[in-house]
């Protein structure tokens, strides 16, 4: 860093000392000009003449006053207009002591608004320009009396487009510090609901597999010693089932790697088009389920047509835990309209593990909150109730088009 540039840095730091620097300056620029003779018989000449008393005193006063010009910036264009008018009316020649008031002119324009700026500048340059041109000893059209009109007004000119370059830079820096929280704000926003549905997944497929795998174990168990044969097959479903819950937690948890990491194979999110499949896997599980369909082989967009299925999933894992052993199933997928709508249906007496209700006998189950949520999540609606004379009844509305989309069909 240079010399100029670390002083320029240690008086930014420090405003007192900058306008004490300045207020020196401006008294050694006002004693300096007050040499010139602007009425020798060539013109403007310097001689070694010497300023009067009272010019000297109202220069030290003027360049004294503006060591505040930060902390009072109008009181210290006051002094200074003052100190000029006394010696436009009074100084022959005139020493340049109205330099002192266009640094403070300056100074009030750069740190007010603009309709202050104009009337403080055109009440000084009337005061200072009608003081020299009504009273002083010079005529009224001298370049003196001019030069105090052009020296105030580039002063209050000055100060107005400095303080309007701080305005906008200003406001350049906090629309980027607003963007810039937005963007944090949208990348939290972002990231939570990912959150949300990753967990939704991992609840999906640990609840259905892992309940799949705890009837078969304990059917294996039961049967183990006098039925060796069926034991071994419920077995075999429980390797089943617990590695497609292994393939789909891989599959959901390879969203979270990063675009830098080893890939690793995944397979489609699941859909209607793998309903039987799942049913498959009730029936395995001692579970009977009709299934009626007449959605006529939609092709349903990808999210909803997951959350179909994750409804039908979570919804039969509620009846298999607690519905009771002896209950039955009914799953229907119809399309009406614009919408698919998903309907679940179970006679359970809830004498199993669970309330009968689709909830943990706790309260701690989140199946139903899942539900809503993937139902709010594609605009669609979500029932779910006690059916009378005993059952659960799920039925899901999901938008299949946009309305807009509805009305242009023909009829």
């Amino acid at each position: 860093m240079s010399t100029l540039a670390r002083a320029r840095c240690t008086l930014g730091a420090h405003p007192s000392a900058l306008d004490t620097a300045l207020a020196a300056a401006v008294l050694v620029c006002m004693v300096a000009g007050s040499f010139a003779d602007p009425h020798g018989p060539e013109g403007v000449t310097w001689s070694l003449r010497t300023p009067a008393v009272l010019s000297l005193v109202l220069m030290a006063v003027g360049a004294a006053a503006l060591a505040f010009r930060r902390r009072a910036p109008l009181v210290v264009l006051g002094v200074t207009g003052c100190v000029s008018v006394v010696e436009s009316v009074t100084g022959d020649p005139r020493a340049p002591v109205v330099m002192s008031a266009v640094i403070a002119l300056y100074t009030v324009a750069a740190s007010t608004d603009r309709p202050t700026t104009w009337r403080v500048g055109l009440l000084t340059m009337t005061v200072l320009t009608g003081a020299a041109m009504l009273f002083g000893p010079l005529p009224w059209y001298a370049q003196e009396n001019l030069a105090v009109f052009a020296w105030t007004g580039i002063g209050a000119s000055a100060g107005d487009a400095v303080r309007s370059r701080r305005a906008f830079v200003q406001a350049i820096r906090d629309r980027a510090e607003k963007a810039e929280r937005t963007r944090e704000e949208e990348a939290r926003r972002r990231v939570a609901e990912e959150r949300l549905r990753i967990a939704r997944d991992l609840h999906d497929v640990v609840a259905h597999h892992i309940a799949l795998v705890n009837v078969q174990a304990g059917v294996a168990s039961h049967v183990m010693d006098k039925r060796p044969d069926q034991a071994k097959e419920a077995l075999a479903h429980v390797r089943e089932a617990s590695r497609s819950a292994l393939d789909e937690l891989r599959a959901t948890v390879g969203l979270l790697r990063q675009s830098g990491d080893p890939e690793a194979p995944t397979e489609p999110a699941p859909g209607l088009d793998r309903l039987d499949e799942l049913v498959g896997t009730f029936h395995h599980a001692g579970l009977s389920v009709e299934v009626a369909r007449a959605d006529q082989g939609a092709e349903l967009p990808a999210a909803v047509d997951l959350a179909a299925y994750r409804i039908i999933q979570e919804a039969l894992t509620n009846v298999r835990k607690h519905a009771g052993e002896r209950a039955k199933a009914e799953v229907s997928v119809v399309r009406v309209g614009p919408n698919i709508e998903v309907t679940v249906l179970d006679d359970g007496t809830g004498d199993g593990d669970g309330g009968g209700d689709g909830t943990a006998p706790d309260g701690g189950g989140h199946g139903l909150l899942g539900m809503r949520e993937r139902v709010t999540a594609v605009r669609g609606t979500l029932t779910t109730g006690p059916r009378y004379g005993g059952g659960f009844r799920v039925h899901a509305i999901l938008p299949v088009r946009s309305r807009t989309d509805a009305a242009e069909d023909p009829v």
